[in-house]
C-alpha cells in the first residue's frame, strides 16, 4: 500500500471514529422502566423542561422511572395530516382483519363526525366501529396546538376522554381552570383535550430596524403593518402550514368584524363589513411581506436578526426570542406586542390518543401537565422554586390560581394577566370558526400564490403616491365576500374532491392576478395624470 493511499485510510478511520469518540455519555433514561410517546410540535426547550420535571414527578410518585419519546414531525398541519392517513391505516386494518370488506363508504364515514349513527347502514357500523375500537397508532399524547386542531381530532375520534375530569374536580372551577373566557374554549366539556397555557397573537419589531428605517411612531396595531414604510420589511408565516398564523389571521377578521358590527348596530351586517375590511388588512400586510415561511417560529428569529423589521406571531414565539438576544444590561432589540382588542386569549391543548398503548402513564402526564408543578414551567424563570432549569419557556399558564401575587417574583412575565386582556377582546367563534381553514385557502390562493403581482402593483401605488383609486382596485376582495365564503368555498373545502379544491384555486389566483396587474396599470396612469397636471 502506498503512503497516500495508508494517508487516505488513516483519515477514514479518524472521520468513522470521531462521532463514537465525541459521543455523549450513556443517557440514564434509556433503561428507563416505562415509555410514554408523545407526538407535538413543541420545541426543544419545551420538551427538555417538560420531559426532566414529569420524569422526577413521576418517580416520586410511583417509584419507578420514565421516559418520554417525544415525535416532532412538523407544524399542526402535518401533525393533523399525520395522524389522519396513520388511524386510516389502523382501523383499516382492523376492519378487514375481521372479515369486513373495505368500501368508498367506509372510508368516507368512520372518522366523519356528520355521520349518522341511527342506523344500521354500512357508514354508520364503519362510524360505531371507530368510536368503540382501540385501534391503536403507537403513540399516547397529542400535546401542542391550537383549539381548532384539537376539536378537529377530537370530533373526529382520534381523542378519547381524559379521567381527570373525575379525579381532579377542584380544579376545573371558573377560578382555575375556566371552561370559557370571552368565546374561547379553554378546555372539552367531555374532557377529550385541555389547554395547558395561553396564547394570544401580536406584532413583533426591531427597534434597531425601524431606527435604520427612520420610523419615529412605533407600531400600536394590525393596520399599522400596511403602512407604506414597512414595504419589503413584513416577516409572514403561511397559514396554510401554520394554524398560529392562520389564528393570527382570523383575529384581524374578528376585530374588524366587531368594529363594524358596533358601528353599523347590525350584526350582519357588520359581519360582511368586517370581513373586507379584515381582508384588506391582510392584503396590504402581504403587499408588504418579505416573505411567507411555512414555519411561524422563523418569523421573530429573522427579526431579531434584522431580516425583517417587523412580523406577525404568537405571543411566546415573540417573547421567547426576545429573552434570546436580550442584552447583559436587560435590554433587548426585539418586542413583542399584542395589539389591545386585537387577539383573543387561546389555549394550547393536549389530549390523550386513542388506543394509547401507555394509557395510565398518558393519563399520570396530562395530570402533571395541569398540576400546580407542571403549570409553573410555564412562565416561572428558571432556577426559582418549582421553575424550569434551563430555559424560560415564557408562556402564560392556564391556571388562575398562578396569577396571584406571590407568584409573581418567580415569574418572567409578572405583569402579563392574559385573563385580563382577555376583556378587551370577546372570541365570537360562530363568525370565523367554521370559515377557519377557507380563510387560509383565500389567503394562499389571492395573495401568496399571487405575491410577485401582488406586491408589484403595491409598488406601483406607492411610488404614484397611493392614489385612492388604485388601493381600492388592489384591495377589492367582493369577489371572496363573506357570503360566497360561506356557501361556495367552505363547501368546496369540506368536501372530498380535491379536484373541485385545486380548480377553485387556480381560479382565484388567475383572477387576482389580473386584477393586481390592472391596479398597477391604474396607478401608473394615475402618476402620469398628476404629472401632466402639475408640471
Amino acid at each position: 500500500m502506498t503512503l497516500r493511499a495508508l494517508l487516505v485510510f488513516a483519515a477514514l478511520v479518524v472521520v468513522l471514529a470521531v462521532p463514537f469518540v465525541l459521543r455523549p455519555r450513556e443517557n440514564l433514561l434509556a433503561h428507563a422502566d416505562e415509555t410514554l410517546v408523545i407526538l407535538t410540535p413543541h420545541n426543544e426547550a419545551i420538551r427538555y423542561e417538560f420531559g426532566l420535571a414529569f420524569s422526577r414527578w413521576y418517580n416520586q410518585k410511583t417509584n419507578r422511572s420514565i421516559q418520554i419519546d417525544w415525535r416532532n414531525i412538523g407544524g399542526t398541519s402535518e401533525i393533523a395530516k399525520y395522524l389522519k392517513s396513520e388511524y386510516y391505516n389502523s382501523f383499516r386494518r382492523e376492519w378487514e382483519k375481521s372479515g369486513r370488506k373495505w368500501t368508498p363508504e367506509v372510508e368516507a364515514a368512520f372518522d366523519n363526525p356528520n355521520t349518522p349513527t341511527n342506523n344500521n347502514s354500512e357508514a354508520a357500523l364503519a362510524r360505531k366501529a371507530f368510536l368503540s375500537s382501540n385501534c391503536s397508532i403507537g403513540i399516547d399524547i397529542f400535546f401542542g396546538g391550537g383549539e381548532y386542531d384539537f376539536s378537529r381530532q377530537a370530533a373526529a375520534g382520534r381523542l378519547i376522554p381524559s379521567r381527570i375530569l373525575q379525579t381532579h374536580p377542584d380544579w376545573f372551577h371558573p377560578d382555575i381552570l375556566p371552561q370559557k373566557v370571552s368565546g374561547e374554549t379553554f378546555y372539552d366539556p367531555e374532557g377529550r383535550w385541555f389547554g395547558t397555557c395561553l396564547s394570544s397573537f401580536g406584532i413583533v419589531y426591531n427597534k434597531d430596524s425601524l431606527r435604520r428605517l427612520g420610523i419615529q411612531d412605533l407600531p400600536k396595531n394590525w393596520e399599522d403593518l400596511t403602512h407604506p414604510h414597512f414595504f419589503r420589511q413584513v416577516a409572514l408565516a403561511d397559514p396554510t402550514k401554520s394554524g398560529s398564523a392562520a389564528k393570527a389571521f382570523e383575529m384581524i377578521l374578528q376585530q374588524q368584524m366587531q368594529l363594524a358590527v358596533n358601528e353599523l348596530n347590525d350584526t350582519q351586517a357588520g359581519i360582511r363589513v368586517g370581513w373586507l375590511r379584515g381582508l384588506r388588512i391582510i392584503a396590504l400586510t402581504a403587499a408588504n411581506a418579505r416573505y411567507f415561511t411555512d414555519a411561524s417560529s422563523k418569523v421573530p428569529v429573522d427579526v431579531s436578526l434584522g431580516d425583517a423589521a417587523i412580523g406577525m406571531c404568537i405571543d411566546f414565539y415573540g417573547r421567547f426570542q426576545s429573552e434570546a438576544v436580550t442584552q447583559p444590561d436587560g435590554s433587548s432589540r426585539l418586542v413583542y406586542f399584542t395589539p389591545q382588542g386585537g387577539s383573543a386569549i387561546g389555549v394550547d391543548p393536549i389530549g390523550i390518543l386513542r388506543g394509547a398503548p401507555n394509557l395510565k402513564n398518558a393519563e399520570l402526564f396530562l395530570e402533571f401537565v395541569l398540576s400546580p408543578e407542571g403549570q409553573k414551567l410555564w412562565n416561572f424563570r428558571p432556577g426559582t422554586p418549582g421553575g424550569p432549569s434551563r430555559y424560560a419557556l415564557r408562556r402564560p399558564p392556564i391556571r388562575k390560581d398562578l396569577y396571584i401575587p406571590q407568584f409573581s417574583q418567580f415569574r418572567s412575565d409578572p405583569h402579563v394577566n392574559p385573563y385580563l386582556e382577555a376583556q378587551h377582546f370577546t372570541y365570537h367563534p360562530d363568525w370565523t370558526a367554521p370559515l377557519f381553514r377557507s380563510i387560509a385557502f383565500i389567503i394562499r390562493s389571492t395573495m401568496l400564490d399571487v405575491h410577485d403581482e401582488l406586491r408589484h402593483a403595491w409598488q406601483q401605488i406607492l411610488a404614484a403616491g397611493s392614489p385612492p383609486q388604485a388601493v381600492q382596485a388592489l384591495a377589492d376582495f367582493s369577489p371572496v365576500n363573506y357570503d360566497y365564503t360561506l356557501k361556495t368555498i367552505t363547501p368546496i373545502l369540506r368536501s372530498t374532491d380535491r379536484l373541485a379544491e385545486v380548480t377553485l384555486a387556480k381560479q382565484l389566483s388567475q383572477n387576482f392576478r389580473n386584477q393586481y396587474r390592472q391596479a398597477a396599470t391604474l396607478a401608473k396612469k394615475l402618476s402620469i395624470t398628476s404629472n401632466t397636471a402639475n408640471p
